[in-house]
């Protein structure tokens, strides 16, 4: 196989996968505090003397958008959203998890859990408890959660201590590995929730920009198995 092919074929390789990732942001348009997903390509080149170059295209870095999402307000009494950089911490079976989906619900114990059941955590680790015994619950922009104007526990507002080196999970969860710190400037807002930061404008035409050039690339593929197998026809006469 020449080497115009193995180019050809690790583009098409990246394109593949870039299209998988701009379909699933476009499915998750309307999912509450999910993050927009893209993939930046990267190039390999090799000369050797007396050879012509070779490049070699990889998809390899997977990056999240982390831009504020548009604020809907629902009402719920225990729907948070967060302005500014921050997250929600959580507690999940593998670990602290980071999450900016605030649609928190009490379970039967009174702990504050999401929606997959998982507590939410106050800025020091331990779960935030919600008793269902008071009449007016509110919580203010730091998170601090007020029962019939008496505080009785805070939502945790963090960020990891390393941004640059957080791990998506998936579309609404982050790990961080080195830690979290208290957030500085964020607020949270209560009776409203974050929805997706996904443009779904620009994604369609990402999508569409995509798909052309899988198919060129396809054509190119066609074309060159048609001239090998036309200089093998012709070698075999």
């Amino acid at each position: 196989m020449e080497t115009t092919v193995y180019a050809t074929l690790s583009r098409q390789s990246g394109l593949m996968r870039e299209m998988q990732i701009v379909a699933n942001n476009i499915a998750n348009v309307s999912t509450t505090g999910f993050r927009q997903e893209g993939l930046t390509f990267s190039e390999f080149i090799r000369r050797a003397p007396g050879e012509p170059s070779v490049s070699m295209a990889g998809a390899r870095i997977e990056t999240t958008s982390h831009s504020q999402g548009a604020l809907r307000r629902t009402d719920g009494v225990f729907d948070l959203a967060i302005e500014g950089d921050g997250f929600f911490l959580i507690d999940t079976p593998n670990g602290q998890r980071l999450t900016r989906a605030g649609a928190f619900s009490p379970n039967a114990a009174g702990d504050l859990v999401t929606m997959d059941g998982h507590r939410v955590l106050d800025a020091g680790g331990a779960p935030v408890f919600v008793p269902g015994t008071y009449a007016q619950i509110l919580i203010g922009s730091d998170g601090t959660i007020s029962a019939d104007g008496v505080q009785i526990g805070q939502v945790g507002i963090v960020m990891p201590t390393t941004p640059e080196n957080i791990v998506r999970e998936d579309g609404v969860m982050f790990r961080a590995d080195e830690g979290v710190e208290p957030a500085e400037g964020a607020r949270v807002l209560q009776f409203f929730l974050e929805g997706s930061n996904v443009d779904a404008v620009l994604q369609v035409a990402r999508m569409i920009e995509v798909q052309r050039a899988y198919e060129l690339g396809q054509k190119f593929l066609d074309a060159e198995d048609r001239r090998v197998r036309d200089a093998l026809d012709t070698l075999n006469r």
